[in-house]
């Protein structure tokens, strides 16, 4: 009996050691998805520099293929530096347009899950159109510009080869000669989804899955800015103050009637 209980110590007492020593790592999350469990030495503007556990060597990685990072302290940051190839490589085909005085477009609204990293496009196509809608609405507020019809916005966008994806890399410069447009209004809309308890899910689209809107509420972040002759007049970001599924957009409109292209 006594060897027994000494023996029970032992494994007892091995168990908590091995949980007090157990070296905590940071984690880097990939666009790809890939996770990578390193110690991260250091972290500049376009990079950052890790080694694996138990490895000396020192390995880079660009910061515009990392999606998210988990330092070991718990602190989380998300980074979206976008690489300057796939800028370079757009531009090759870009179609260029006589640019209309007064004129305003709307993009496609990125509309990204934070925690998942994941970008809902059929949600940036209805975004965009329900802002168009908003400014549709107001367009006697901001005359004497007037608002590119969608389908031309998004037709020219494709004929020079601009995904969603795309958006973000392009030089306002490029997407004014190429929308023939003097305005560009550039929404993006970050967020959280909280899902009550016992409800299941069906599809990868949040805001097109099977689940009742009761059953879900969305912390928003919405980014708003306006671009005139190549140069940011108006930049400004919002929480909604209401946590529905189209809260979102009351933020941007409360944006919109305070910009300066906005005459009351």
């Amino acid at each position: 009996m006594y060897k027994f209980c000494v023996a029970l110590f032992c494994l007892l007492f091995a168990t908590i050691l091995s949980a007090q020593t157990e070296i905590k790592l940071d984690k880097i999350v990939k666009k790809d998805y890939n996770v990578l469990d390193v110690n991260i030495k250091k972290i500049s503007d376009k990079e950052v520099e890790f080694s694996f556990p138990n490895e000396d060597i020192l390995v880079t990685l660009d910061l515009a293929k990392v999606a998210k990072i988990t330092f070991k302290s718990g602190r989380t940051e998300v980074y979206n530096v976008q690489e300057q190839e796939s800028v370079t490589n757009s531009n090759s085909k870009l179609i260029f347009t006589t640019i209309q005085p007064n004129s305003i477009a709307v993009l496609p609204i990125p509309f990204m899950n934070t925690e998942k990293m994941r970008t809902s496009e059929e949600m940036s196509k209805t975004a965009q159109n329900d802002l168009y809608s908003k400014l549709l609405e107001k367009s006697s507020n901001i005359y004497p510009i007037t608002i590119q019809d969608i389908r031309i916005t998004n037709n020219l966008l494709k004929k020079s080869g601009i995904e969603l994806s795309d958006i973000d890399q392009t030089p306002i410069e490029d997407l004014q000669k190429i929308l023939g447009v003097d305005n560009i209004l550039a929404c993006k809309v970050n967020y959280t989804m909280t899902v009550s308890n016992d409800v299941v899910i069906t599809g990868d689209d949040d805001f097109f899955s099977t689940i009742s809107v009761e059953d879900k509420t969305f912390d928003y972040n919405i980014y708003f800015d306006l671009y005139k002759n190549n140069t940011k007049t108006y930049s400004k970001t919002r929480k909604p103050f209401f946590s529905f599924q189209d809260s979102w957009l009351d933020a941007a409109n409360y944006l919109l009637k305070r910009s300066p292209i906005y005459n009351d």
